[in-house]
């Protein structure tokens, strides 16, 4: 067994996780998104094809949750062009952390919740910094609204 198959070995038996309960969870949390009125658009913009996001996205929490190493990609790349700020990070995690409290038993569940709220804060800084905004200690990147006064 090699270092990486025993830490995923490890999380797993104390947390519960299975690549399929990772599939599961990816998708009814990708169900919720491509309804949802704020998330929705963001995403069906961009992705066509489901199946392989879907399929990518599973190889993402398993590498987050598991350690395994699946995911190939790069996340902040992807997000830093986006147009979204911290009320879209807030409601993925809301629509994240509801998801994963209906499939995932207590222990998993704080395990993922763990993982995303560290994921969600970190391509918040990347999508503000990407925008110029450099992020102070608990701030907020929040997006002007057409027509505001800055």
């Amino acid at each position: 067994m090699t270092p990486r198959e025993r830490v995923a070995a490890e999380i797993a038996e104390r947390t519960g996780i299975t690549e399929a309960m990772i599939e599961r969870l990816v998708h009814a949390f990708y169900a919720k998104v491509r309804a949802d009125e704020m998330l929705a658009p963001v995403f069906n913009a961009r992705i066509q094809d489901w199946e392989p996001h879907l399929a990518q996205m599973c190889a993402f929490w398993s590498s987050v949750a598991l350690m395994t190493g699946r995911y190939h990609g790069t996340p902040m790349a992807k997000h830093m062009p986006l147009p979204v700020d911290a009320a879209h990070f807030d409601r993925w995690l809301a629509l994240f952390e509801q998801t994963a409290r209906e499939i995932c038993p207590p222990e998993a569940s704080a395990h993922f919740l763990a993982c995303a709220r560290r994921i969600a804060a970190s391509l918040e800084l990347g999508v503000a910094n990407a925008n110029g905004v450099m992020l102070g200690v608990g701030e907020r990147f929040r997006r002007q609204q057409e027509g505001a006064m800055p």
